[in-house]
């Protein structure tokens, strides 16, 4: 019996890595520009983690305080901001485990200022409004109608405040003895939005997308272009009303973090906890849900196929998010809420395109065409990288609720038709097609080009993108339903005519994309053959069938400083065609050691069908020393998490044997390797040394290796 080892603890990149991060402290160039442009308005973005500690609050609540006292590039006022924060957080903010005490102080000194999350509900039988305090642990606090009316959030999901709480104990037990003194929803009053868009117009557009990245919390130099696109659009749903938006992807990417962190306008709610009365109307007592009151509602981890879907929350989702209205008994409500679901794959995306479609992870109900069809944009997550500590910011970004409140007050905006002097979307693109362009359109015009400066080639850069994203969505509609009609996506410039829009995927796995549907050109069945057969094959010469191979039984011994050794030659014949590996090694401790089993793993990948999966067991022993031991499984966690990406899915548990090393295949082979994978000896020589690149330019050391034959069979197995 093998004990499975849990890697399921966040990997901390940099303790794994030697990875370089930005130096905080020292403002860059693009820095000193921010702050001379948006004095005030924004702050170090690295300051969050410096006062959180262990209070378990958003980050627009951290960075309103600090937008308050650190709003500067000045050392000395950032380090006193960061003080006077703390010594807020520390006397006000309420601790679960610290509420009796905070009673304690209210009650001794008769009033006392908090930070706590308060939601309210009505109390229909004494017609009255009460307020309870999530970490204080009180309820039934009276709350002036009034203050409800001025911030209805309180009524749906509760908001963050500073709240003045008094103690007038009463003889009479009916009477709470808490009085709600004041109440302060966090965020900013007003902005001054001309002032914003004057200010826009002194970044480069290369700059203020870098400034809208480190706004998020990231920083820009570990993005490309495209990556940081796919950053922001996950914040048009703040400022574009009633946009439909799914991301689905490998875990760890930050799919939700957006949603439950950066705005106090937005919502997250995990998928299963999703009912009519929460989300839209309570027929009962007529009180509207969710979408009544929040800009954006995020469902967390909605992928699942076996979850459950009340068929009639289905419906009306169905009709929200095409029309944007509901019903409540006989009225009919419109409201203005973004929709956005978000969840994790278990497949890579050939296995998908392969054996089902994109939507695959869905659950049943939300598995249809109709509802599907209802998405403006697909956000491609296996695109995103996973989060690592050195992807975050340590520049300056807006101030949390000070960006929040400039998206929202675009939202009445619409730059939807800005790309119609210069483009012209393709004649086929049905209305609902050209909606979900049209508003991711708009949206990106809104958060890049809020000053509508941009160039012909800016405009249709996002043009591209949106019609990319809505093309993904309504590609995989059309693996679910025949009975659509195809569309050409694309779109017609007035200078240089017809450009067609493809998908990454879809030039990454043809063969696969376009499964069930013939190839529409040459080129399309050129690009298959070579997908399927690699570069320099044509459709007119794919490659016979390799002639099966006679392999190798026996042992072999290889001498020190011996070279032309790789894995490839070593291991790769006998691991042909296996969906079933096992490793026997218990020196998986060291970075070199994890680097040997990441080369391994890479070339299973490179060798396999894409579109096929590999389960790999790893049986290794855990080091002794308990820091060693720390970083020997976030290691491992990152290796797992990598090879999940390429198809092979790893299972890691504590090997028995203990000094064994070996290799065994669901083909029928069994490999002893005497010194386990670690073959190669060390070489200091850095990324100009061809030994870095290519195992065979390594010296080896002096090692044997056994191949057994041991299912039933004739020993023969076939090159890759």
């Amino acid at each position: 019996m093998t004990e499975s080892i849990d890697l399921s603890q966040p990997v901390p990149a940099d303790e794994v890595l030697d990875a370089e991060t930005p130096e905080a402290g020292k403002p860059s160039e693009l820095d000193r520009k921010i702050n001379e442009h948006f004095a005030g308005a924004v702050v170090r973005k690295d300051l969050v983690k410096a006062v959180k500690g262990n209070a378990i609050v958003p980050s627009y609540v951290l960075e309103y305080l600090l937008g308050q006292y650190a709003a500067s590039d000045d050392e000395a006022t950032i380090q006193a901001g960061i003080d006077r924060v703390r010594s807020i957080l520390a006397q006000h903010y309420v601790h679960r485990n610290e509420s009796e005490l905070v009673k304690s102080r209210i009650r001794e000194k008769g009033r006392f200022r908090i930070i706590d999350k308060v939601s309210v509900t009505l109390n229909e039988k004494d017609d009255v409004y009460q307020a309870s305090f999530a970490n204080l642990g009180i309820g039934g606090v009276l709350v002036d109608p009034g203050t409800v009316t001025a911030n209805q959030k309180l009524l749906v999901g509760g908001v963050w405040c500073l709240c003045d709480i008094e103690y007038s104990h009463s003889d009479d037990s009916r009477i709470v003895p808490w009085v709600l003194g004041s109440l302060k929803p966090i965020q900013m009053s007003n902005f001054d939005y001309d002032g914003y868009l004057e200010a826009r117009a002194k970044f480069t557009t290369d700059e203020w997308i870098d400034l809208l990245i480190q706004s998020i919390g990231f920083n820009p130099e570990m993005f490309g272009r495209r990556a940081k696109l796919l950053q922001l659009v996950r914040l048009i749903p703040f400022v574009e009303r009633n946009y439909n938006l799914v991301e689905l992807g490998p875990k760890g990417t930050g799919k939700s973090h957006i949603y439950s962190e950066f705005s106090p306008h937005g919502m997250l709610i995990s998928g299963g906890e999703v009912t009519v009365p929460k989300l839209f109307v309570n027929n009962s007592n007529g009180r509207l849900g969710l979408v009544g009151y929040w800009d954006v509602v995020a469902f967390d981890e909605f992928a699942g196929k076996k979850k459950r879907a009340d068929k009639a929350l289905v419906d009306i989702m169905k009709n929200y998010m095409a029309n944007k209205s509901f019903s409540r008994g006989v009225e009919t409500l419109g409201a203005e809420a973004s929709m956005v679901f978000v969840g994790n794959t278990s497949h890579t995306v050939p296995y998908m395109l392969k054996h089902s479609d994109l939507f695959d992870e869905l659950p049943e109900s939300y598995h249809d065409p109709a509802y599907l069809d209802r998405l403006h944009f697909y956000i491609p997550g296996w695109e995103v990288d996973t989060i690592r500590s050195e992807m975050f910011s340590a520049g300056y970004g807006f101030v949390v609720d000070y960006i929040a409140e400039v998206l929202k007050s675009m939202r009445n905006l619409d730059y939807s038709d800005r790309y119609q002097q210069h483009f012209t979307l393709g004649s086929d693109i049905s209305t609902r097609d050209r909606d979900g362009i049209h508003k991711t359109f708009s949206g990106l015009m809104k958060l890049l080009y809020p000053h509508e400066q941009a160039t012909t080639g800016e405009i249709e850069e996002i043009l591209r993108f949106a019609v990319e994203g809505r093309k993904r969505v309504k590609d995989q509609i059309l693996r679910i339903d025949a009975t659509m009609p195809e569309v050409e996506f694309g779109y017609k410039s007035v200078e240089s005519g017809w450009k067609g829009v493809r998908t990454l995927e879809e030039d990454q796995y043809p063969a696969y994309y376009h499964r069930g549907r013939p190839a529409t050109s040459a080129d399309d069945a050129e690009a298959n053959a070579e997908n399927t057969y690699g570069a320099g094959h044509d459709a007119a010469s794919v490659p016979e069938a390799p002639v099966p191979v006679e392999l190798f039984q026996g042992h072999h011994d290889f001498a020190e400083n011996q070279q032309g050794i790789s894995y490839e030659t070593l291991l790769l014949p006998y691991l042909a065609g296996a969906s079933e590996i096992e490793l026997h090694d218990p020196y998986i401790r060291l970075g070199h050691q994890g680097r040997n089993l990441v080369e391994l793993l890479a070339m299973i990948a490179a060798a396999k069908d894409p579109a096929e999966e590999i389960n790999f067991k790893l049986f290794t022993v855990l080091d002794g020393d308990p820091e060693h031991q720390t970083k020997q499984l976030q290691m491992l966690s990152a290796i797992v998490q990598g090879a999940a990406q390429q198809g092979i899915k790893i299972d890691v548990a504590k090997d028995p044997g203990a000094h064994d090393r070996w290799i065994r295949t669901d083909t029928g082979w069994r490999i002893n390797l005497g010194r386990g994978l670690d073959i190669f000896q060390k070489s200091d020589g850095g990324w100009f040394d061809f030994g870095t690149n290519r195992q065979e330019f390594r010296q080896v050391r002096a090692f044997g290796v056994t191949y057994i034959r041991e299912a039933t069979g004739d020993g023969v197995g076939e090159i890759v």
